[in-house]
């Protein structure tokens, strides 16, 4: 059976349904971890991070001053929290995977020490690259009504009398 997002087929078969849920899974593992280590880890530090930045260290800089990286560090770690749960249930998946997406490539231009990546076996491209590219297209397919909680809660009466909220939910 055919999943349509408004109003056209995107994903002809099963197979194709079954391969976004279970990328929807992987990518919500990968955040779920990430927070895991940062949300229960009392000694866990963004500013470490930050100003390590090289290739973009006056931008990121700024993010780890004294005033801001309390504030940085838990957005970042409730934030994978958010987007990892999000993904694994399925509910404002286009939301979650478009943030997500973003996050990643602000990552991938965190490590990156032009033209390399993290290390010199990755040249411009890396694995912050794949993430954000698949996090894109989970949500440019609406991942969350394939087997989640966007396609309950899109077809809910609510949604008739606020149709604006409709694209939140797949």
């Amino acid at each position: 059976m055919p999943v349509f997002i408004w109003g056209r087929p995107v994903l002809a078969t099963r197979y194709q349904a079954a391969f976004v849920v279970f990328f929807r899974l992987v990518m919500a593992w990968t955040f779920l971890y990430a927070a895991s280590r940062q949300v229960l880890n009392p000694h866990w530090d963004i500013g470490e991070f930050l100003n390590r930045v090289r290739t973009f260290h006056d931008v990121y800089g700024v993010f780890a001053g004294a005033m801001v990286v309390s504030i940085i560090a838990f957005l970042v770690a409730w934030g994978h929290l958010l987007i990892g749960v999000s993904l694994l249930v399925g509910l404002m998946v286009r939301v979650s995977a478009s943030v997500g997406g973003v996050l990643m490539l602000l990552y991938w231009a965190a490590f990156m020490d032009f033209p390399y990546v993290g290390d010199a076996d990755n040249f411009i491209v890396d694995f912050h690259l794949v993430y954000a590219a698949l996090l894109f297209y989970l949500a440019a397919v609406g991942a969350g009504r394939v087997v989640g909680l966007d396609a309950w809660v899109g077809s809910h009466p609510a949604m008739h009398r606020n149709p604006r909220l409709k694209p939140l939910f797949g």
